[in-house]
């Protein structure tokens, strides 16, 4: 005993913080995901597999459509070209859909 301190249940209580602290470590270890040096292959699917994304226009080419997703980005709507199974798409949120559409017919 030293100074009044019971050394045995001070030691074992900062044992018991060694082992949480080892758990947590071995655990966020496991369950870690994205750290591969193998990139997946990308996956292309049909229009309708890209979540809340809808498509509003059908470019001939990506160089085509990369022109028309700018041309949407200067009027503030968000576009993404995708690479689908039928070809390029420009896809934007379901809110801007009809705006882009207009703004894509208009010129």
């Amino acid at each position: 005993m030293l100074g009044g301190i019971n050394n045995g249940a001070f030691i074992s209580s900062f044992a018991g913080f060694f082992v949480v602290l080892v758990l947590i470590l071995l655990l966020k270890w496991t369950f870690s995901r994205g750290k591969s040096l193998i990139e997946r292959p990308k996956k292309v699917g049909s229009e309708q597999e890209y979540g809340l994304l809808v498509p509003v226009s059908k470019p001939a080419s990506h160089i085509e459509g990369e022109m028309l997703r700018l041309k949407l980005l200067e009027h503030g709507i968000k576009a993404s070209l995708s690479d689908t199974l039928d070809g390029a798409r420009l896809f934007v949120f379901p809110k801007d859909q009809k705006r882009a559409e207009e703004i894509l017919t208009s010129d």
